[in-house]
């Protein structure tokens, strides 16, 4: 069967499943009932893979493409477009049809029509005919009622915090994003400000069914009262007279249910039909340890589809919805909308850092202004520093090719290097945070006046990573399917888009990998984004070439309508230091041992065949053994003996078989003349039988060019997506403005010290002379930290270090350390020119603290022991993380642990508070 075939078989289950009855075009009864999928059916542009019918009529189309071809799945959209729009054979004149499926056996993407900026994305699988009827019925979709028919918020009664929350959500939702995140106080009134969001969502959006996710059975009891005790503003009826609320307790859903209050586990349940008792909705997922084997499988409900709910709001969303049940929420076609108190960098990178309720353009753009310019620069601390993820972290896994993915824990440490990203590891979060930056810059610094995108080209490294950015350049620029489409060789209408791109409006931002990197003219480009770097100096000249060429003003204003006159400049924005780099070859990934493949395979080669050990290996290996393509599976039987990669994890886990160990041993002990049964058998005998079994399915992993194929292919096949390393950006402006940039952060600094020393405590310290001063304390370092962190001084701990980093260079230690709250001790010392050298604030409490104790244990009768000194160590560490110590501070784990304010009473008796006095003034001086 050929891969075409397979996908197709695959798709045909998937359209059963929802209630479509698939007929050959030959075969055509479109009676046979409500919802008809034809096969390859005729049109004026040809035959499309689907034709969905709905009672008689053409409706949709289905575009099949086999598993490999979804790394490039939005290029097929072009071609769905075409069908879309062309007349289906015996249907002239017949209206475009709305509904726009592109799917493999794998993945399934959806556009709809009549959305008021189609965007496709991906969905679990195929709509029901019955849901397809609903939505041809009504005046308008759903997505565009949330961008056109949104009334104005009541104000009255809600605080400020709300007002913002419900109309941050509702902006968001105007733009299609699927992922927003309410980040309000405990007390705030989450909960009141959900229900006001449902309740316009249900009124005025038209939401059919909106599931209120909690974390216990106790928080859904709480949410349902309040639902019940909220009353509109614009009608006197309490909300449950109005809509109906079903708080769930068992496997069935009302089906006028419009209000679904459930836990995550019990939604499982009901999607899988395996039963739950009550009591195991009372543990909160947040405390509870999961292990890999409670991974949670969800497959197609016909009676719960994935179009059952139109919005899901995740009440106190936290790290379980991140791990094992994540599944649960994806399964559904449905808006996220977290509310939490506590957000940590998963949930906001699981939101997609769209924190609606404190999100405002005007936070969102960098100082800067418009001057002339050559190069603009976007660094970010990913891109620079790579990231890290543990062993035993919940991510998904993607192929390459089909990029279906896998929700499963890393093997192993991970770090990888920013030259990585997109390659063995792709971080979203990196990419979102550039094009964002882009964004802004383009917007508020490059081209301000405009009121339209420029024409921009982005250099992607791969295909996959040109989807990648594709996916969320629609997403940040709330943007439809055409704003943004991908040129590479790859696509079928390749020249198409791009004379598109460069005569007509839309598209206003290509991707490429190499199609557009040389020899082609697009004189209205302006900008070029950089996401790839370059080896080769005379190929990165030739790209940014592509936006160079100049162009006349009506020209230029035919395809970008506000644009002030002629062409004057092109801006290439860097993201990846492409200016700076030596055009080398990335360095490989580098690993630290643990249990990952690679050092079971090892250990099963020099003889650690423990239980444990081989049904590891052998698990893997038939885990692995299902994901490689045929072109893998051979390299590997070429160094194995011809035996599979299947096989071979088979035959470790079959090594184990106790059935097989015993006939094994029983054969062996008939061999050498004795007579046993299964319980007259030694010991010894089992053992040894056993250790023959494990040993003749261990002997190809002697072969190391057996290991190094199985674990080149595991690393080849997939692309680990991590979404727990949030990336930020950490500088951005024109090249020949960063260093300005930051000596004028240094500048603001330094003016605010001065001008606020009789205001802020902490400053008072620095400016007193020795002799007067108090005790610093943390309260006094936090306070002078908001003041400084707030706009428009924006003035972090982290930003100030970089900026004296780029300016003063070797004075500046410890730049690869983690800032610490109290660093700004350091930086205040520094900036006063109390020091010559900035460092780390506990480096230097460190340094501080061992000449007091020489100096102490000189003067001293005798020195301090042993133990008196490992106690002064962990009061110096409490000093360099807080700025001082006190008899309260030995509450704390660190030193409570070690037998608290008591045991260092009994080492140092009446001395201990002068001992604290003395090393507050002199560690902190």
């Amino acid at each position: 069967m050929t891969p075409e075939a397979k996908a197709r078989l695959l798709i045909d289950q998937k359209l059963e499943q929802a209630g479509w009855i698939i007929q050959d075009k030959n075969q055509i009864n479109l009676g046979a009932g409500l919802g008809i999928a034809v096969r390859e059916y005729p049109t004026d542009s040809g035959p499309a893979d689907y034709v969905l019918f709905i009672d008689r009529k053409p409706v949709g189309v289905i575009e099949a493409k086999k598993d490999t071809a979804g790394e490039n799945i939005t290029a097929v959209e072009l071609q769905n477009e075409r069908y879309a729009t062309s007349n289906p054979k015996w249907w002239k004149d017949a209206q475009p049809l709305r509904f726009l499926f592109e799917a493999t056996g794998q993945i399934t993407r959806f556009t709809d029509g009549a959305d008021p900026a189609p965007r496709s994305r991906e969905i679990f699988s195929f709509y029901r005919p019955e849901q397809l009827v609903e939505w041809l019925a009504q005046a308008e979709s759903f997505r565009r009622r949330l961008a056109e028919q949104m009334p104005t918020l009541h104000e009255k009664d809600l605080r400020d915090c709300q007002v913002s929350a419900v109309t941050g959500l509702e902006q968001s939702l105007a733009l299609n994003k699927p992922r927003a995140l309410v980040h309000m106080a405990t007390g705030a009134g989450k909960t009141f400000t959900a229900i006001t969001s449902v309740y316009r969502l249900l009124k005025f959006g038209g939401a059919k069914r909106i599931l209120f996710l909690v974390d216990t059975r106790n928080l859904g009891k709480q949410a349902h009262q309040e639902f019940m005790a909220y009353t509109p503003p614009d009608d006197a009826r309490k909300f449950t007279e109005l809509y109906n609320v079903q708080r769930l307790s068992s496997s069935s859903i009302d089906p006028h249910a419009q209000v679904c209050i459930s836990t995550i586990q019990r939604m499982y349940s009901i999607l899988s039909g395996e039963p739950i008792d009550e009591s195991a909705e009372d543990i909160s997922l947040n405390e509870l340890q999961q292990t890999s084997n409670q991974e949670k499988i969800v497959r197609y409900n016909p009676a719960i589809p994935p179009e059952f709910f139109d919005v899901i709001i995740i009440d106190e969303c936290h790290r379980s919805i991140y791990n094992l049940w994540q599944q649960v929420l994806d399964y559904f076609d449905a808006y996220q909308v977290g509310l939490t108190a506590t957000p940590d960098k998963r949930t906001y990178g699981y939101f997609n850092e769209n924190i609606v309720a404190e999100y405002t353009y005007e936070q969102s753009v960098a100082d800067g202004v418009n001057v002339g310019y050559d190069v603009y620069e976007i660094e970010t601390e990913v891109t620079k520093k790579g990231g890290k993820l543990k062993a035993k972290a919940w991510v998904n896994h993607r192929d390459r090719q089909t990029r279906k993915k896998r929700w499963g824990a890393t093997e192993e440490d991970t770090p990888y290097t920013g030259k990585e990203l997109d390659r063995s590891v792709v971080n979203l979060s990196q990419i979102r945070n550039v094009i964002q930056a882009m964004k802004t810059a383009v917007e508020t610094e490059i081209f301000p006046a405009r009121k339209e995108v420029p024409k921009t080209l982005i250099f992607a490294k791969t295909d996959s990573h040109a989807d990648d950015i594709i996916n969320i350049v629609r997403e940040v620029y709330g943007q439809g399917n055409e704003f943004c489409r991908k040129v590479t060789y790859s696509e079928k209408d390749a020249d198409g888009i791009l004379s598109s791109f460069r005569n007509d409006y839309y598209p206003r931002i290509a991707v490429t990998v190499d199609m557009i990197a040389t020899g082609t003219d697009v004189k209205p480009l302006e900008v070029l984004l950089f996401m790839r770097d370059v080896r080769s100096k005379g190929y990165y000249e030739q790209m940014k070439g592509r936006g160079v060429r100049s162009l006349d003003a009506d020209s230029l204003q035919r395809v970008t309508n506000s644009a002030e006159g002629a062409k004057s400049r092109f801006v290439l924005i860097d993201a990846v230091g492409v200016e700076k780099s030596l055009k080398t070859e990335s360095r490989p990934l580098e690993r630290k041992p643990g249990v990952p493949l690679k050092d079971l395979m090892e250990s099963i080669a020099v003889g650690h065949k423990d239980d444990d050990t081989v049904l590891t290996l052998g698990n893997r290996l038939a885990r692995l053994a299902k994901l490689l393509d045929n072109k893998a599976q051979a390299r590997i039987e070429k160094h194995s003996g011809g035996v599979s990669l299947g096989d071979l994890g088979k035959n470790l886990i079959m090594a184990l078989d106790p059935d097989k160990i015993v006939a094994e041993a029983l054969a062996a002990a008939k061999a050498n003349g004795f007579t046993r049964d299964e319980d007259s058998l030694l010991p010894e005998e089992l053992e040894t039988a056993r250790k023959n079994r494990v040993a003749k399915a261990s002997l190809p992993f002697d072969n190391p060019d057996l290991r190094n194929n199985i674990e080149a292919a595991r690393s080849d096949r997939e692309q680990i997506i991590d979404h727990i390393n949030i990336d930020q950006v950490t500088a951005k402006g024109f090249s020949k403005q960063t260093e300005a940039k930051a000596k004028a952060d240094i500048e603001a600094f330094a003016d605010y010290l001065k001008a606020h020393k009789d205001e802020i405590a902490a400053l008072g310290f620095f400016y007193q002379q020795p002799y007067q001063r108090r005790q610093l304390t943390f309260d006094m370092i936090e306070e002078l930290h908001d003041h400084l962190a707030k706009p428009p001084l924006m003035l972090t701990t982290e930003r100030l270090w970089s900026a004296y980093a780029r300016i003063k260079g070797n004075q500046v230690k410890g730049n690869d350390k983690h800032r610490q709250l109290t660093d700004l001790i350091s930086l205040i010392r520094f900036a006063l020119e109390l020091d010559t050298e900035l460092k780390p604030f506990s480096d230097q409490v460190d340094k501080r603290f061992q000449e007091w104790i020489f100096r102490h244990n000189a003067q001293r009768g005798t020195a301090f022991t042993p133990e008196q000194t490992e106690w002064l160590r962990l009061m110096k560490d409490h000093i360099a993380s807080s700025c001082s110590i006190s008899r309260d501070d030995f509450d704390y784990a660190d030193l409570a642990n070690k037998g608290g304010l008591q045991k260092a009473w009994n080492l140092f008796g009446a001395q201990l508070d002068p001992l604290m006095t003395e090393m507050n003034e002199e560690l902190v001086a």
